[in-house]
Order: C-alpha cells, then structure tokens, then sequence
C-alpha cells in the first residue's frame, strides 16, 4: 500500500513540474485569451509635429487575439497589440491638412500606462505620447 501511495505521489508531482516548466506548454499569460488589456479604454493623444503639439482624442478594445477596433476622432481603428506592443493604420481626414489618407502608429505602453511611439501620416511623421484621459 505505501509502494503505490508513493508511486501515485511521484506521479502527480512530476506532472505538475512538468506542465509548469516545460516550454511546450503556455503560461497563463501567453494564452491569447488573457491578452493584456492596458490599451482597452479612451486615450488622449499628443502629437509633436513641425507646427507645435496635435491633440486627439481615440477609444480602443482589444479582442483576445491582440486584434484592436475602435475610433480615432471618427474615424474607424485597425492594428493590433501584443506584450504592450500597439500598431495601428487606418485611413483618417485631417481637416488642418485638407487630406485624407492612412495614419500609421506603432507604440509601446510602459508599466505607467503611457503609450509613447510614432506616427506618419501622408508626407508628415513625428512622435506621441498618449495617456488615459483624468476623469
């Protein structure tokens, strides 16, 4: 009785060490179903461009496959995100430049939820920083 109560003991142990530390097998936070939710919400947008500071105004979701929908100002959002890491292109209107055309940004959120990167849009291009609008 104590030979199979030990086997059984060794067993489940080495199954357990196993599935957590094998790197065939994905951790909890690599499963897309727990895809990281930082960029969910409104975010407000600061542009560094030639002619001073650009503010806009964006709302995002993420599904669990790091696909990223919403809006920019009215305009419909495209890109996708994963480990803090956010692309977007999409065509958008602006009425400063009178042009349409596609606006790229590629950014990375930081552990303070500041997402900081770069933007392009038809022959302008420059960096952001965008924060979660204060209540």
């Amino acid at each position: 009785m104590n030979k199979l109560l030990l086997a059984v003991l060794a067993l489940t142990l080495s199954a357990t060490t196993l599935s957590s530390h094998s790197p065939f097998v994905a951790s909890a936070q690599e499963t897309p179903n727990n895809q990281d939710k930082r960029l969910n919400g409104k975010w407000h947008f600061v542009f560094d461009t030639e002619g001073g500071d650009r503010e806009f105004e964006a709302e995002f979701s993420v599904d669990p496959d790091g696909k990223v929908t919403g809006t920019w100002d009215k305009s419909p959002v495209a890109g996708t995100y994963k480990d803090g890491h956010v692309q977007l292109a999409f065509e958008t209107t602006s009425e400063e430049a009178n042009e349409t055309a596609q606006l790229q940004l590629d950014g990375k959120i930081d552990d303070s939820s500041t997402i900081t990167g770069s933007w392009a849009f038809s022959s302008y291009n420059g960096t952001f920083k965008a924060t979660h609008p204060t209540p």
